[in-house]
């Protein structure tokens, strides 16, 4: 929001589109989510971590908490409170700490400083964490401590091969996995009974011990699991960060300096003014615009004005009705038309609850019912 003055503002409002819950309380207050909504959840988090990627950062504190979700199926990324920029020309990546992202989350390198250098794969690792989790409603990996989280991953996965655990920087995480019993891992349709074979292939590649076996986001989006629902034209991509977007952290700012710096940022979401303050105008204050006096209705009107907001939703959304109509089938159950069924209301599609600051627990009990999921697809199918 654009600040009363120019240069005595002293506070800051970032205004975000509201999301009624997180993945968290998705996947407590539903235990029938369908394998269209499996499908749909992976594809826009891996959606949006291409766009992530593709600028060099990476999140490192991916969790369902940090997973916003309205009722209709829609997921935002959020809390970037731990992210970090990888410039290609500078080893900084080596220096990151090992006590990032939530334990149950955690890929394998960061559980024992293994690696010499992260990498993307370690948001790839959470993601299947996070995927997994939607298909059986609890943590897969829920480690009281590193030494069990390790442990937790190696009876699901195996104990790993002599080159990765060769490769481990730290000693006596290198010495603890060469001294533990050989593990055989369990086939994952054991493990995720009645689940798509599609869908555990991929669970597999993002859930790989060692980060270089991981796919990249790219790569996954191009898994036969997501055959029918991928468009590569609405999976977009940005340039890499520059250093010069830091280049303010190397000079010695005053206050001034730093709230001219914000409000120039502020700038670029209200472009006439924009274009004012490039060509030099001084505004010294900002009037709000009051509130507009109400006009009597007219039906084109409405219906012009109800055209404009379905447009802006889909661009907003990075789709749009051709591209829809453009890739894959119409089948009755796929996730678009699970998404965009008439049958769906903005209360029906997942049942959500209010956010709570408890920590996750399994076994925690709920008040909400989830049957509304079985009456939607009673009615898609009818």
């Amino acid at each position: 929001m654009l600040p009363p003055s120019r240069r005595e503002f002293r506070d800051i409002y970032v205004v975000f589109e509201l999301m009624e819950s997180d993945l968290h309380q998705v996947i407590k207050a539903n235990d029938d989510l369908t394998p269209e909504h499996h499908q749909f959840f992976l594809y826009q988090l891996l959606r949006s971590l291409k766009y992530i990627h593709s600028a060099n950062v990476f999140h490192r504190d991916l969790k369902p908490k940090n997973i916003l979700a309205n009722a209709d199926c829609k997921l935002k990324i959020c809390d970037f409170g731990l992210a970090r920029v990888s410039f290609n020309d500078a080893p900084s990546a080596i220096f990151w700490t090992d006590y990032v992202a939530t334990r149950w989350y955690r890929a394998p390198e960061l559980c024992g400083s293994f690696f010499s250098k992260y990498t993307p794969a370690i948001d790839i690792w959470s993601i299947g964490c996070i995927f997994a989790e939607i298909l059986t409603g609890k943590p897969l990996f829920p480690g009281k401590n590193v030494v069990h989280q390790l442990d937790l991953m190696t009876d699901t996965l195996g104990t790993p091969p002599p080159e990765s655990i060769s490769r481990i920087r730290n000693e006596k995480a290198r010495r603890y996995l060469s001294s533990m019993r050989k593990k055989q891992p369990i086939p994952f349709s054991q493990k995720f009974p009645n689940v798509d074979h599609l869908a555990l292939r991929l669970l597999e590649r993002l859930l790989a011990f060692d980060p270089k076996d991981r796919p990249t986001a790219e790569e996954a989006l191009a898994d036969p699991y997501f055959y029918g629902l991928a468009n590569v034209d609405r999976e977009p991509s940005t340039q890499p960060i520059s250093k010069l977007e830091f280049e303010f952290e190397r000079r010695k700012l005053t206050k001034d300096d730093v709230r001219e710096l914000i409000y120039r940022e502020i700038l670029e979401y209200h472009p006439q003014m924009l274009q004012e303050y490039l060509r030099g105008g001084d505004q010294t204050s900002f009037m709000y615009p009051r509130e507009r006096v109400p006009v009597p209705k007219d039906e084109n009107a409405d219906q012009d004005i109800d055209g404009e907001n379905s447009t802006s939703i889909s661009q907003v959304d990075g789709s749009n009705a051709n591209a829809e109509g453009q890739n894959g089938s119409n089948k009755p159950n796929s996730a678009r038309s699970l998404v965009k069924s008439a049958s769906i209301s903005a209360s029906k599609c997942v049942g959500v609850q209010a956010k709570d600051n408890s920590e996750d627990n399994p076994d925690e009990a709920t008040d909400e019912t989830a049957d509304v999921l079985s009456q939607k697809v009673a009615n898609l199918n009818a």
